[in-house]
């Protein structure tokens, strides 16, 4: 999506141009099923979330006050989302996660990198799901975090030496 394109929507929207703001919400929906399902694991919930996230931003577009950073105010919204669910669901044992596993080797392989990556907690799984997962910036990790450009860096360092020895300790050093 073009930046231009993306300002003139943010700008409609904000405005009350329902139409723009569902178009500005389809354009990133992949992405936001991909963080939620990276937190959630698995689809229905997954999908709530997009859902409830949606809703959140419509009720607060007004509050971006800066188009560039529609995207990462969205990513936020739904990184908050979803960290309160998981709140919840240590709240609420009885609730139980349900894992819908594809069985090639891909499939596989995916599942345990991301299980790998879900193991380190916040805000290491966050600052590598974004940076490597999604393709963020620092600059823009750091802001959807509310924290310094250095401080993303560390966290990022530390993560990933965090999954090395994860991946050592799973004997699965050729992973990394």
């Amino acid at each position: 999506m073009g930046s231009l394109e993306n300002k003139l929507l943010v700008e409609k929207a904000k405005k009350g141009d329902e139409e723009a703001f569902f178009i500005l919400i389809a354009k990133h929906k992949e992405q936001l099923y991909r963080i939620a399902f990276s937190y959630l694991k698995n689809e229905g919930d997954s999908l709530e979330a997009i859902q409830e996230v949606t809703y959140r931003a419509f009720k607060g577009i007004r509050k971006v006050k800066q188009p560039d950073y529609f995207s990462t105010w969205l990513i936020k919204i739904m990184i908050n989302y979803c960290s309160d669910q998981l709140k919840k669901r240590k709240r609420e044992p009885n609730m139980q996660t349900k894992l819908e596993v594809a069985y090639t080797v891909d499939n596989n392989l995916k599942m345990e990198v991301q299980e790998a990556i879900s193991s380190l907690g916040d805000p290491y799984q966050t600052v590598i799901q974004l940076r490597y997962m999604e393709d963020y910036k620092i600059k823009d990790i750091a802001f959807v975090m509310d924290s310094p450009e250095n401080t993303v860096k560390t966290w990022l360092t530390k993560g990933l030496n965090k999954l090395r020895v994860y991946w050592e300790e799973k004997g699965g050093s050729d992973h990394v």
